[in-house]
């Protein structure tokens, strides 16, 4: 193993990295280092325990950067926008990893990527609200300026195309019991599909990328396992839990009303979901997406792996 390349993760004690940590561990074809703010945390013992080399930096810290990039074949690059929700931090993050990896002569770059959504948005269309010239910040800034620093960076670059995440259901849009005692679903995707993935997948589907780089430099990968409606996410949570679940999705302006930090983007990506899936869905083609992660879970299968997690 000593002699195998190294992958330096970014954020490997997220739900992106963690996932593309575990995935390449455990495949044993890469040596993974591990970048996390907090070397101490019970997540980045986990994976030291599991074979990574851990290494404590912050997106802030180029030459912290450096170090983590240097003598690595390839890298596994995201940002964590959720933490500050800042269009200016996240470019400052993106700009600090590229330099890095410029500074290093990185091999293969794996960028976690999502589209511009107003590329599909007409300025002057009045359904949902700006957000500081935004449709969907987290969104925007990636497929935007972020895509098109990597793109004039002279790097080998391959874009992970990423979607809804399944874990998601787990957590903020979990289902709730309603004062009638239904359980329900309140996801505001109205009757469109959506495109979801599990972050086991997410790693698999980068393992199979860093496997193939004459395949992939250069290309947009989409990371997606199946595209389900609200009533088919419905269904297989209430075959997991083993009770009906309905589906009684919020409006946009609901959702955005709810008041916590970031519902306003949140209720924005969801009617980007529901109302322009040709730019949405037409971005991300299953058999593409297959092809690198054949053995892809459903999203019943997901569920049931994390049926505790999913009931309290």
């Amino acid at each position: 193993m000593s002699e195998s390349k190294v992958i330096t993760v970014i954020g490997a004690t997220g739900t992106q990295g963690g996932a593309v940590a575990r995935a390449l561990l455990a495949d044993g074809g890469f040596t993974v280092r591990a970048v996390t703010r907090t070397a101490s945390s019970a997540k980045a013992q986990s994976l030291k325990e599991l074979g990574a080399e851990v290494v404590e930096t912050s997106l802030y810290d180029e030459a912290g950067l450096r170090r983590a990039f240097d003598g690595a074949h390839g890298a596994f690059l995201v940002t964590p926008f959720w933490e500050h929700r800042s269009p200016e931090k996240e470019l400052v993050e993106v700009r600090n990893l590229i330099s890095a990896a410029q500074a290093t002569q990185v091999q293969h770059v794996v960028w976690s990527t999502l589209e511009d959504t107003r590329e599909a948005i007409a300025a002057d269309d009045d359904r949902m609200p700006m957000i500081d010239g935004y449709r969907v910040p987290h969104f925007d800034v990636k497929g935007g300026s972020a895509d098109a620093l990597f793109a004039e960076s002279g790097l080998p670059v391959t874009y992970l195309l990423m979607s809804f995440y399944w874990d998601g259901l787990l957590g903020g849009v979990k289902p709730q019991r309603d004062p009638d005692g239904t359980l329900a679903l309140h996801v505001p995707l109205g009757e469109t599909a959506v495109a979801g993935v599990s972050s086991d997948d997410i790693g698999q589907t980068a393992l199979a990328v860093f496997q193939q780089p004459s395949q992939t430099i250069g290309a947009t990968v989409p990371v997606v396992s199946e595209y389900l409606t609200g009533e088919q996410i419905a269904a297989a949570i209430s075959t997991v839990v083993g009770e009906p679940v309905a589906y009684r999705p919020a409006t946009h302006d609901q959702f955005r009303g709810f008041g916590f930090p970031g519902a306003d983007e949140l209720g924005n990506m969801f009617q980007y979901y529901a109302e322009f899936p040709d730019s949405y869905l037409g971005r991300r083609d299953l058999d593409t997406a297959h092809r690198f992660n054949p053995k892809w879970k459903s999203l019943q299968d997901f569920l049931a792996d994390h049926r505790d997690e999913l009931t309290h």
